[in-house]
């Protein structure tokens, strides 16, 4: 379970930054990234989380993993608050960005298994879930290769691996396909329905409105750091009244004028 209530962040610009904003930016120091946001994300559905370049999604994901703290409001994310309780937060999430960050001279067996380690896992149970994710990614043909010298495609698959070798119980998925081939993507699309299958509390975030049709249980759309809309994918479609997903995205976020 992912609780997000009234939450807040901002950012504050250096000089450099405001002269980059333009002669006709009027704001002062600060930059409000998220403002006054609400959402849940129940255990075995798909939330996804829906929106243009700098609408704020990556800061809300961001500090759904601690990795920022919000200004305001509270985030309870697997019965543990983000501020108060950070590391039990960590313990029970995986985060995977479409941006890898693996060490380049380890192999994806190292890579993995240092991992687990962090989170305690190892022996029987971890051998038997680093083999299901090898298997299900098929990273057992590179296993011992530097992951330097690995694709795209196979380095994502590691992050995968890595991020759900501890079995978490939320995990978030950041825009994960961004620059990979099909057949990458589809795997990727698969094991996030098998996360939901399995009951697990996913977050998810894309540009791709075929994701977005493929994977949604419930979705918010955020715009200039608020939601706009926040109910079930079918009450979305219900409601279309332009004649594709991404006509009606474009739509609500005043896009067309």
């Amino acid at each position: 379970m992912i609780e997000v209530e009234r939450v807040s962040k901002r950012f504050r610009l250096s000089r450099k930054q405001r002269r980059e904003m333009g002669e006709d930016y009027s704001g002062g120091k600060f930059i409000q990234s998220v403002s006054d946001v609400s959402f849940k994300c129940t255990p075995g559905k798909i939330f996804t989380l829906l929106g243009p370049n700098g609408a704020g999604k990556t800061t809300i994901l961001r500090m759904l993993g601690t990795i920022l703290k919000q200004d305001s409001g509270k985030i309870i994310v697997a019965g543990f608050d983000t501020l108060k309780e950070p590391d039990m937060v960590r313990s029970k999430i995986g985060f995977l960005t479409g941006t890898t960050g693996l060490y380049a001279r380890l192999t994806p067996e190292e890579m993995v298994k240092y991992y687990a380690n962090l989170y305690g896992i190892s022996g029987k149970k971890y051998t038997a879930k680093r083999d299901s994710l090898f298997d299900l990614l098929e990273i057992n043909k590179f296993k011992d290769r530097r992951i330097g010298k690995l694709s795209s495609g196979m380095k994502q698959k590691v992050s995968i691996a890595r991020t759900l070798i501890h079995d978490p119980e939320v995990v978030i998925f950041d825009e994960p396909t961004v620059g990979l081939d099909v057949i990458t993507s589809r795997n990727i699309i698969k094991l996030i329905r098998d996360c939901r299958d399995e009951g697990k509390t996913v977050i998810f975030s894309t540009h791709i409105m075929g994701e977005v049709n493929m994977l949604s249980d419930d979705l918010a759309i955020m715009d200039r750091g608020k939601i706009i809309f926040n109910d079930t994918f079918n009450k979305f479609k219900t409601g279309m009244t332009s004649a594709t997903i991404e006509d009606e995205f474009v739509k609500i976020v005043g896009g067309e004028k």
